[in-house]
C-alpha cells in the first residue's frame, strides 16, 4: 500500500510541475510575506545560515532551496517527484544561485549520517503514511547540533476539512494531516524542541476566498493565493493575526490553528 501512495503522490506532483512557470515565482515573499507565518518563525529560530549544509525535503518548485541559497547556505533541494526537483533547478538558475537537485524518498533517505546542519521541509509529512519516520531520517541526517524544521497542516479544525473535502482537485487523496501531539515524538527525538501554531481568526481570509469572492478551491490552490495576494491581503491579515496571539493562549485553542511549525534541535 505505502508504494501505491508513492507512486501517486508522484504522478500527481510530476503533473503539476508540468504547470508550474518559474518566471512568475516571487521566492522572497515564500518567506517574508505576512502571510508566511510559518516561515517567518523558523527563520527566526534558524539564525545566520551562511555556508550551512541544508536538505531540503519534498523541495516541490523548489522555493525554500532558492531562498535559501540566496542567504548563502549550500542547499540540496530533493523529491520523490523529478518534475518538482527540475522544476526547483530551473527556479534556481532563473534566481542566479546553485543548488543541488536529487530524487530522494524521505522516509529512506540516500545521505549518510550526520550530513547536515540543517533539514527543512514545508507540507511534506502529511504526505507520507508515516512521518515519524520520515522525522527519524531528519535526526539520522543532521549533524549533532543541527537543526530540523518542518511546517505542515493539523487535522483538527472543521472549518479547513470542509475545506479539504471541497478541494479535492489541488491535493491528493491520501493526504493525512498531521495530529498537534506530533510534537511530543518530536520531542521525544532531540534535544530541544520549538513549536508554535498559524491560522485561527486569520482562516476568515480563506472563508472570504470562497463565501464573497467565489474562488473556485479546484481551481485556484488558497495557501499559494495568500503568498502572491499578500501585499492585498496585509491590512486584514495583520489584524486578524493580532487576534490570533490572544486566542492562541486559551487552553487547548492552538490545536485548532490551520498550519504548525516546528524547529528541533539534535
Amino acid at each position: 500500500m505505502k508504494e501505491d501512495i508513492f507512486d501517486k503522490e508522484k504522478k500527481f506532483h510530476d503533473q503539476w510541475a508540468s504547470t508550474i512557470d518559474v518566471e512568475g515565482i516571487k521566492v522572497k515573499d515564500y518567506f517574508e510575506a505576512c502571510t508566511a507565518p510559518e516561515n517567518r518563525f523558523i527563520l527566526k529560530q534558524l539564525g545566520d545560515i551562511r555556508g550551512k549544509r541544508l536538505l531540503d525535503l519534498g523541495c516541490g518548485a523548489g522555493e525554500n532551496s532558492v531562498y535559501f541559497a540566496r542567504k548563502g547556505a549550500l542547499c540540496l533541494a530533493s523529491d520523490y517527484s523529478p518534475g518538482m526537483v527540475e522544476v526547483a533547478l530551473q527556479l534556481a538558475a532563473a534566481n542566479g544561485v546553485e543548488i543541488e537537485g536529487r530524487t530522494m524518498n524521505a522516509i529512506a533517505l540516500d545521505c549518510p549520517d550526520n550530513s547536515f546542519d540543517i533539514v527543512y521541509a514545508s507540507n511534506l509529512l502529511h504526505h507520507l503514511p508515516n512521518p515519524k519516520l520520515a522525522i527519524r531520517e531528519m535526526h539520522r541526517v543532521l549533524k549533532p547540533g543541527g537543526k530540523a524544521c518542518f511546517w505542515d497542516p493539523l487535522k483538527h479544525n472543521p472549518v479547513i476539512n470542509v475545506y479539504r473535502r471541497m478541494a479535492t482537485k489541488v491535493r491528493t487523496e491520501d493526504e493525512t494531516p498531521l495530529d498537534i501531539n506530533i510534537v511530543n515524538f518530536v520531542k521525544s527525538q532531540f534535544s530541544e524542541t520549538s513549536y508554535d501554531t498559524f491560522w485561527l481568526a486569520t482562516l476568515w481570509i480563506f472563508l472570504r476566498f470562497y463565501l464573497i469572492e467565489k474562488v473556485d478551491p479546484n481551481k485556484e490552490r488558497y495557501w499559494k493565493k495568500i503568498i502572491i495576494e499578500q501585499e492585498r491581503l496585509k491590512p486584514t491579515y495583520q489584524r486578524l493575526e493580532t487576534l490570533d496571539s490572544v486566542v492562541k493562549n486559551i487552553p487547548l485553542m492552538r490545536r485548532f490553528a490551520w498550519n504548525l511549525a516546528v524547529v528541533a534541535t539534535k
